[in-house]
């Protein structure tokens, strides 16, 4: 039988970054109290925020997975160092090149608690740092369409049941199981389920999306500049304005509003779908003037964006950030696993 660990990160409250983001699971904030960018919860907040109480749904769980006679750890993690802890239970044997490796046969297994996709992110960011080998030290028996192994699979058991509807976590659009017995199901009866991951040379990773783009406080879209290159083809170079930028890997970021910007993003394809939507002004038969917005397409395995003035705030796994420099993603097919049924 299996030994399986319910991790659950000690905050729900990752709009400013997520846990992993720094040294403290509460609202991505570092040592000093400062979330990535500079900005966040103080020592205080941390204080207020962290709580050892197991949610309702990891409870259910764990007794669902102890009934089929699983020895059942749960922890709840406030740092990036707890979190590590948990994943090296995951660990394979020793390498003769010295390197860390999951265990391809291993009989611990991970469900991984989720209050929205940033915690899940933050989580999935641990193991590429932890497997992932240095350029200088990449082994022969590594993909060559990748810089890292097949991640350990993972459970996903979301405990906000609003966001399996309207508005959809990524457990939602994999259409993963919600119901704390049936996610148990999933990590003692399932297989993995392989998925594409999108790093990036920010060090962190995505795994459903980033949305780029802004908007005044009557919610009217504001114009922003930079250049965006999916492989070879350049959507835009920067010198019109732009209203959004999407950067898909799964759904949950094909649409603003009533505008359809990704037209088929697939977690799995080993692609990746960008999107940017330009005004465009058109003038009429009669002389009339108008915008129209026009949504240029692209999918690719790598994707480039740079600002070309000022910050461009955006959304990446729900978390929210700020852009000032060039930032690349490059997909890594089938990188990452979830337990189904």
């Amino acid at each position: 039988m299996y030994d399986v660990v319910l991790l659950t990160l000690a905050s729900e409250r990752d709009a400013s970054g997520g846990c992993g983001s720094g040294e403290a699971c509460c609202g991505g904030a570092d040592a000093t109290g400062a979330g990535v960018d500079g900005t966040g919860p103080t020592p205080a907040d941390a204080d207020s925020c962290a709580t050892d109480r197991p949610r309702v749904p990891v409870l259910a769980c764990a007794d669902a997975l102890t009934a089929r006679g699983a020895r059942v750890q749960m922890v709840t993690a406030r740092s990036d160092a707890e979190i590590d802890a948990v994943l090296a239970q995951l660990d394979g044997p020793a390498r003769p090149d010295g390197l860390t490796w999951p265990d391809t046969d291993g009989k611990t297994r991970l469900v991984v608690a989720t209050a929205s996709d940033g915690q899940l992110r933050a989580v999935l960011r641990r193991l590429v740092r932890r497997y992932a080998p240095a350029p200088s030290r990449r082994p022969a028996d590594l993909r060559d369409d990748r810089t890292l192994p097949d991640l350990p699979p993972v459970a996903v058991l979301p405990l906000d049941p609003a966001r399996g509807g309207a508005q959809r976590d990524l457990a939602a659009q994999l259409g993963l199981p919600r119901d704390p017995a049936a996610v148990a199901a999933a990590v003692l009866d399932g297989t993995p389920r392989r998925l594409d991951l999108l790093r990036n040379d920010g060090g962190s990773v995505t795994l459903d999306g980033a949305l780029f783009g802004a908007a005044d406080d009557a919610g009217r879209p504001l114009h922003w500049r930079a250049r965006v290159e999916v492989d070879d083809a350049v959507l835009t170079n920067g010198d019109e304005p732009l209203l959004a930028c999407a950067v898909g890997n799964a759904g949950g970021y094909a649409s603003l509003d009533d505008v359809t910007l990704l037209a088929a993003p697939d977690p799995a394809d080993g692609r990746v779908e960008v999107a940017v939507a330009v005004p465009v002004v058109v003038r009429s038969a009669w002389g009339r003037k108008r915008v129209r917005l026009e949504v240029r397409r692209a999918r690719g395995r790598a994707v480039s964006v740079l600002p070309r003035e000022g910050k461009v705030p955006y959304l990446d796994d729900g978390v929210e950030g700020e852009l000032t420099r060039k930032r690349s993603w490059w997909v890594e097919p089938g990188a990452w696993a979830v337990w189904v049924v």
